[in-house]
């Protein structure tokens, strides 16, 4: 389709009209989304292709947008918690953790211990409940029916466990500010110590069936290398920039709660492809086990709550705070003003996934059709994250 013939029939769409304007005669210019399934939501990629091969890609964005940063200035610090469990469902209490964490900085409260520990057991199993999501739906994009219904056998088993404390399986409001709403009872920590050897178990078999597999070796190996410089540029954080071989992990640039008394690895890949950024992820799951198998040993008596907790109608004190933790995709922050009103007067979120995204474009340059959406998936993008 000539680019004249394509603009005449889209002339009502701003996005598709522009990008059509630079176009090259006889590209063809393709809409992969709003609804397409490697976009997992409702991402809209346009691409101009020559053949098979990628000339241009450009993100739209906004199609899911829902204003979490202008509710939080119609809403107290506390009744603000559950916008947290919506902005990225796949690690729902990781931001949960950085909005708690800056409003306990700007308050100066300080959370009991055995919070803390409930705290990184918490996010340590939805972070494994994030990858394995991401495993599935990645294998999924790339043609392997199989390995998802593995990865939702699995990941059923932690949203079992973190049903009993939090009441939810998906979008968390488990955190408070000044620790936790309820603690791990017996039997939820029963359950946390059968999964780790059942999920240690399983690690082998996904190397079996999946990660040596050459049939995914073939679509991931040596496909969207991303140097470190590009991610620099761009904010890439997390399994993105681990995969460059960037050992950056807030966890240890920026440490927070208990994580400095735990024995840890940063998996990084020097590969800097697709292959990379999963073999970080896949590496990421033993890391996880060991976080928590140690904070389940280490784990003091007491209170999961702070005497006095901020109720919905406290008011935050006037000042301003960032605090910033590792989710699953990269560096969440949290950058809090208040004024000592009622509501807080600013928050500016810092998603991982629209930092990871914006290098897109950069990297599917030249490459075939297929393989930007196995750099697309490598990203591991939620959009509502992106789109928030």
């Amino acid at each position: 389709m000539t680019q004249n013939a394509f603009t005449d029939m889209v002339a009502g769409d701003f996005y598709t009209t522009n990008f059509a304007k630079d176009a090259k005669d006889g590209s063809l210019i393709l809409n992969l989304g709003p609804q397409h399934p490697s976009t997992h939501g409702v991402l809209r990629v346009i691409v101009e292709l020559d053949g098979e091969y990628v000339l241009r890609a450009e993100p739209v964005l906004g199609y899911l947008h829902r204003m979490h940063e202008k509710m939080a200035e119609i809403k107290t610090a506390a009744q603000y918690i559950p916008n947290m469990g919506r902005v990225d469902y796949g690690h729902a209490i990781g931001w949960n953790w950085a909005f708690v964490g800056a409003v306990e900085k700007l308050a100066g409260i300080e959370v009991p211990e055995r919070a803390e520990y409930v705290r990184v057991v918490t996010c340590e199993l939805n972070r494994l409940a994030s990858h394995l999501l991401w495993w599935g739906a990645y294998l999924l994009d790339l043609g392997a029916f199989t390995p998802i219904m593995y990865a939702f056998d699995d990941r059923e088993k932690i949203l079992d466990i973190l049903q009993r404390p939090t009441g939810s399986r998906l979008t968390y409001s488990y955190f408070r500010v000044g620790g936790v709403a309820q603690d791990l009872d017996d039997e939820a920590i029963r359950l946390i110590r059968e999964f780790i050897p059942w999920m240690r178990s399983r690690l082998p078999m996904y190397k079996d069936l999946v990660s040596d597999n050459i049939i995914l070796r073939r679509r991931i190996e040596g496909v969207g290398a991303i140097e470190p410089e590009c991610c620099q540029r761009y904010g890439a954080t997390g399994p993105v920039l681990r995969g460059s071989g960037v050992g950056y992990d807030v966890r240890r640039i920026d440490p927070y709660s208990v994580y400095p008394k735990l024995d840890f690895e940063i998996p990084t890949s020097n590969l800097k492809d697709a292959r990379g950024r999963y073999d970080v992820r896949i590496a990421e799951f033993e890391q996880s086990l060991r976080i928590i198998e140690q904070c389940l040993d280490m784990m003091p008596e007491g209170e999961v709550l702070v005497k006095g907790a901020p109720k919905p109608s406290w008011k935050a004190p006037k000042g301003e705070s960032y605090f910033a933790v590792e989710g699953a995709r990269g560096k969440i922050g949290v950058h809090l003003v208040s004024d000592g009103g009622k509501n807080l007067y600013r928050c500016k979120l810092r998603a991982p996934g629209y930092c990871n995204l914006s290098l897109f474009a950069e990297v599917s340059k030249g490459t075939i059709l297929a393989d930007a959406v196995a750099i697309l998936g490598s990203l591991d993008l939620i959009i509502p994250e992106i789109d928030r």
